[in-house]
């Protein structure tokens, strides 16, 4: 079947698309192409993105060719059609080619709701969309989002909802969880750990009672703080494999604003109960962090949301995320390994491929000082100049790693040689 366009290029039309009388007039054919479809009158319900999550289950069933969507019509007949994507499985890695979800119009075919993304240009001929959702009427719309809460809970659920802040707005994307990573690979101070995993089993047991019977908030929110490489991203990602609940992930970056923290906590709040992780929570620009103390005291207000807060600076964050109940409630230090987990950490890597335990013992004691991510680049420099020769230098690659380290902390990287450029001159 030939899909109608809403638009077509016309060679003797001389007036330009611009502004409302252009979103006017396309979504005026949309509604025409539907009641010609379906026979009944749709109207607009919504033009933002800011629910992400119905685009992410319109586009789920657009890869899969659900049953259940109808493809309407192409909105411009010049722009995408189609897309293609590179999936990466365990057995085979390929691209796939699949009908795109913008530039068209889909309904779902027993439901009364149309969603359509129109193609637009800003200023700077930069392409952007409008999103917008239709329906026959409120009942249909209503019922619509009723029947795919618990699909959008369970989708979140095995997923994790990354939120990048870029110079153009907030990107939102869902990234398959590691399955392989368990509470097991986290090798974190006991204490820590088990604290940490019992307030989580305790916040996502299906039985409330705790909370309940003590009047305690459905609330809950930690602090990890400590050098970079000793385990806090890593714990995060066991969090998520191990919580039978959504995990959303939020790095903060120069272009956070009051749009994306709106945008995050409103998508949040929909998921709950749920993890919010905010990685790097002290590098919040300076001009928004009243805004988001404020955002953070009414989203914490509601029930069902674990906060987690990351930071490798933590004398840098703001005092009023520490200094007012109900932001913050516990803090953990993670520090540099001590020598019974610098022990485990190798022992789990696998140093045993090249080195006798006696070695690995003797490793342990010369690795004080270093970072788990410093071990790991050991092992993997160890294992390469094994593999490749047949013989170790263990000492020297720690020396070596030593000697960078340091370089690194006072900023001097050439020694003895000032010709010595980096990058582009």
């Amino acid at each position: 079947m030939t899909l109608p366009f809403i638009y077509q290029v016309k060679p003797t039309e001389n007036d330009d698309m611009k502004g409302y009388p252009a979103i006017a007039r396309i979504i005026t054919n949309i509604q025409h192409a539907l009641y010609e479809h379906f026979h009944e009158n749709f109207h607009v319900y919504s033009l933002n993105i800011g629910h992400y999550e119905l685009w992410s289950i319109l586009q789920e069933d657009v890869k899969s060719e659900s049953d259940e969507l109808v493809h309407i019509a192409q909105v411009f007949e010049k722009l995408e059609g189609k897309t293609f994507e590179f999936e990466n499985e365990e057995d085979l890695s390929h691209f796939r080619v699949i009908h795109s979800s913008q530039n068209q119009v889909y309904a779902y075919r027993d439901s009364g709701v149309a969603f359509a993304q129109i193609p637009y240009f800003d200023e700077t001929n930069h392409q952007m969309y409008y999103s917008t959702i239709l329906a026959t009427d409120d009942k249909a719309l209503t019922a619509f989002l009723q029947s795919i809460s618990k699909r959008l809970w369970l989708k979140s659920k095995n997923e994790v909802l990354v939120f990048t802040d870029t110079m153009h707005g907030i990107e939102q994307d869902h990234k398959p969880i590691n399955r392989e990573l368990t509470r097991e690979d986290v090798v974190l101070n006991p204490k820590i750990k088990n604290d940490l995993y019992a307030v989580l089993d305790q916040f996502f047991n299906e039985d409330r009672s705790f909370f309940q019977t003590y009047n305690v908030p459905y609330k809950r929110g930690v602090l990890l703080y400590g050098p970079p490489g000793n385990g806090k991203t890593s714990l995060v990602k066991a969090i998520a494999n191990t919580i039978e609940a959504p995990v959303a992930y939020w790095q903060i970056t120069e272009y956070t604003n009051s749009d994306s923290i709106t945008t995050v906590f409103n998508s949040v709040n929909r998921l709950s109960p749920m993890i919010l992780v905010i990685e790097d929570i002290d590098s919040m620009p300076s001009g928004v962090r009243s805004y988001f103390l404020n955002t953070l005291d009414g989203a914490t207000s509601k029930e069902g949301i674990f906060l987690i807060g990351t930071t490798n600076y933590p004398e840098k964050i703001d005092p009023g995320l520490m200094n007012r109940a109900g932001r913050f409630d516990r803090a953990y230090e993670i520090k540099l390994p001590d020598e019974a987990l610098r022990e485990q950490f190798i022992e789990r890597l696998g140093f045993d491929h090249f080195l006798s335990k006696e070695a690995q013992n003797a490793l342990t004691k010369k690795t004080k000082g270093f970072s788990f991510a410093q071990i790991k680049e050991l092992f993997i420099s160890s294992a390469l100049e094994w593999h490749q020769k047949e013989t170790i230098h263990i000492d020297e690659i720690i020396k070596s790693m030593e000697k960078e380290q340091k370089k690194s902390k006072k900023g001097d990287w050439f020694e003895g040689n000032e010709d010595q450029h980096v990058g582009f001159y």
